[in-house]
């Protein structure tokens, strides 16, 4: 079992930022591509972000693109999530999720294991 942790969400003002960080405390990432999601409420989890095993394959959801950033360092065993010139339609549960494989993906039911979640609110 891969026990993912996400940390660095939070409340911001629209237009301000936010570095999400997930980690898989104990264990190393092992050839994994991982993305990450977010839930607004009411709404279905949707694709945010994701990246390749090594890095040099990065995809990201029309809503975000040129806003956020999605990073890895393998050796901390840690995915990263940038988020810049944020807005009130960005609050939502953003999640980490890892999949089999070492290719980049969109589609969300690849994702084998997931985090708990980490709370984004963007005032406006």
């Amino acid at each position: 079992q891969v026990q993912l942790v996400e940390s660095g969400g939070g409340l911001v003002q629209a237009g301000g930022s936010l570095r999400l960080a997930c980690a898989t405390p104990g264990r190393t990432f092992s050839e994994t591509a991982m993305g990450w999601f977010r839930q607004a409420p009411g709404k279905e989890r949707e694709f945010v972000a994701t990246i390749s095993w090594r890095g040099r394959t990065t995809y990201y959801a029309g809503s975000v693109k040129g806003r956020f950033t999605i990073s890895r360092d393998n050796a901390k065993n840690t995915v990263y999530l940038q988020m810049n010139s944020l807005k009130p339609e960005d609050t939502a549960v953003y999640y980490c999720a890892a999949k089999k494989g070492v290719l980049a993906s969109t589609n969300l039911p690849e994702y084998i294991y997931w985090g708990q979640g980490t709370q984004v609110t963007v005032s406006s």
